[in-house]
């Protein structure tokens, strides 16, 4: 239950609302409590001398008191319910502010489901708890503290003998709520599962029929699904025992005030009256006494759910701003340099990068080529600050990384990843995604640098065209020039090219660098690439191995150094000779 005090900052947000919410349940609630005290002295009245005049006083009192309470009931539905879907609001947006800012590691180490589960199920549960469970629990204590006072002043002994079986009702709601508390966390956990699952079938539908995995993957889909189920089930079983629990614990306060209550008309220490207004007031505690075991229901789902996204709430942001960061350093020039870094990915594995030493002036292009796992892309990773060094320092103009903003330094840094990513928006809107005021004449200009202009004259609505989830309706090598255009597009000061021209051709890849060369005269480029043709014309070649940089120069000198290099550089060209011949 801890875990839900974290709503106090809410709560209070809206204190203002939530106060009138209050007023408007005690103001129903006492309006409702009317209706029986009317009928009571009805049915008394009726009993001594039956008049018309009165049948029609006591029947108008009753209407408007219902009304009233009709009323004010509305109003408490349009301020605390109101107020639940706010919170539920500000909570998704708080969650989703803290998820942007989360390292990359983290998205790394949690699926795609897992975070969507919370976002969706969890924030859901924990809204049930805001607005219904709040405003229940004020209605059902107000209504039942009014309530007894009253048949206290009716009964004292009659209303001992009715609230005999509410202690076993308390017990038996505590023990099914700790037992559905436990049974929730265990669905949310699997309904988790579930969502990453379907997420992944999904994303990677093409595999899937490209192997004809079809039946496989309903397979497994059906049995997470059933597992879902079957937890699901488990907890509805017992649920299914709150309503006949309080039933007959509310049956046998009716049965009581039967027996015990008739006994005393019959011994004229009641009225008819009496005993009717208190069998009302009765039906109307039953309400509150079957709210009161759903409310802990709902707060026993709401603990369980706040618990897991207090979990990710709390997750430290591993990348930002510190003491450190120089808030004057509003643009950066582009030198590089990297002191004896190393780099790990956790304490207890081992060094993806050991010992890098480098530098590039600006206006500077450097390549960057190794075998596969060899470390290209987590190097290029520690210079937008995706990651941070484990040893080692990384500079910018000569300012220790974490000393430059992260703003600034991710503003000036165009990034194209190895793995390309486009939105479901149009092809415009795609590569002006990172820019503030881009307009048609910025589209046009960095199109025709990454040679995209030339495909998009065939597209019916040209940048206009809306593409699919992750681009899927270009072509690989349309993909990787859209994440090229992009980049570009933010006018960066550093641009990083991570195996950025795999999927494209050899004769496009040559246009796309000799534009490049004109467009990054005063920047500084960074390119990964497998193809010596890519990165033959670098001003400077590093060649890394186990880590390490096994050899760096330019194209010739790493040639005649007859290295890992210029063993690549022979193996490519007598392929690119075996092609001729064939």
């Amino acid at each position: 239950m801890d875990s839900l005090s974290y709503l106090n900052k809410y709560f209070l947000r809206y204190k203002k609302k939530l106060a009138l919410g209050v007023l408007f349940i005690l103001i129903s609630n006492i309006a409702q409590v009317f209706i029986p005290i009317f009928l009571r002295e009805g049915i008394d009245g009726i009993q001594q001398e039956v008049q018309y005049d009165k049948l029609f006083e006591y029947g108008l009192l009753i209407f408007v008191a219902a009304i009233i309470a009709g009323v004010f009931r509305f109003l408490i539905r349009q301020t605390i319910i109101v107020v639940s879907r706010e919170i539920e609001y500000d909570l998704r947006q708080d969650f989703w502010a803290h998820i942007q800012k989360l390292s990359h590691r983290y998205f790394q180490n949690n699926s795609t489901g897992n975070i969507m589960a919370h976002a969706t199920n969890d924030i859901s549960a924990v809204r049930m708890y805001v607005g219904p469970a709040v405003m229940y629990s004020i209605d059902t204590v107000s209504k039942f503290i009014i309530i007894i006072a009253i048949m206290i002043t009716i009964s004292p002994l009659l209303t001992f003998y009715t609230l005999i079986p509410l202690p076993f009702l308390s017990y038996f709601v505590y023990q099914l709520s700790k037992k559905i508390h436990k049974k929730f966390t265990l669905i949310q956990e699997s309904f988790s599962d579930l969502t990453t699952r379907a997420q992944e079938n999904f994303a990677g539908i093409r595999v899937i029929k490209s192997y004809v995995r079809e039946d496989g993957e309903i397979k497994n889909f059906t049995e997470q699904s059933e597992d879902y189920l079957n937890k699901t089930m488990d907890k509805v079983k017992i649920q299914a025992l709150f309503q006949p629990i309080l039933y007959t614990i509310a049956g046998l306060s009716v049965i009581i005030v039967v027996w015990a209550g008739g006994g005393m008309v019959i011994e004229n220490l009641l009225t008819l009256g009496d005993i009717s207004a208190f069998v009302i007031f009765l039906g109307m505690l039953i309400w509150p006494m079957i709210a009161f075991g759903w409310i802990l229901n709902i707060i026993q789902q709401a603990s369980a759910s706040m618990k897991r996204l207090i979990k990710i709430l709390h997750e430290e942001l591993e990348i930002q701003d510190s003491k450190a960061t120089r808030t004057i350093i509003n643009s950066i020039k582009g030198r590089i340099e990297f002191k004896n870094v190393s780099f790990r990915y956790k304490n207890d594995l081992p060094d993806i990068l050991d010992n890098i030493s480098f530098s590039i002036e600006p206006g500077e292009t450097i390549a960057i080529i190794g075998k596969t796992g060899s470390g290209k892309t987590t190097l290029l990773n520690l210079i937008p600050r995706l990651f941070d060094a484990t040893n080692g320092d990384v500079l910018i103009d000569g300012y220790k990384i974490k000393e430059i903003p992260l703003k600034i330094l991710r503003q000036n840094v165009g990034l194209v990843p190895q793995e390309t990513f486009l939105f479901s928006d149009t092809l415009k809107n795609n590569i002006l995604y990172g820019t503030k005021n881009g307009n048609d004449e910025l589209v046009n200009h960095v199109a025709k640098i990454s040679q995209l202009d030339k495909d998009v004259e065939g597209f019916p609505k040209g940048y206009e065209t809306m593409l699919g989830e992750r681009g899927i309706t270009l072509s690989g090598g349309q993909k990787q020039r859209s994440c090229l255009a992009r980049a570009l597009a933010i006018d960066p000061k550093i641009l990083i090219l991570d195996d950025s021209f795999s999927s494209v051709d050899t004769n496009t890849e040559e246009e796309i660098l000799k534009q490049l060369k004109e467009y990054m005269k005063d920047r500084t480029s960074i390119i990964v690439s497998h193809r010596i043709s890519t990165v033959k014309d670098a001003d400077k070649i590093l060649v890394l191995h186990n880590g390490r940089i096994q050899e760096q120069g330019n194209h010739d000198e790493l040639v005649s150094l007859g290295g890992i290099y210029a063993d690549l550089h022979f193996k490519q060209l007598l392929e690119e000779e075996l092609k001729e011949l064939s």
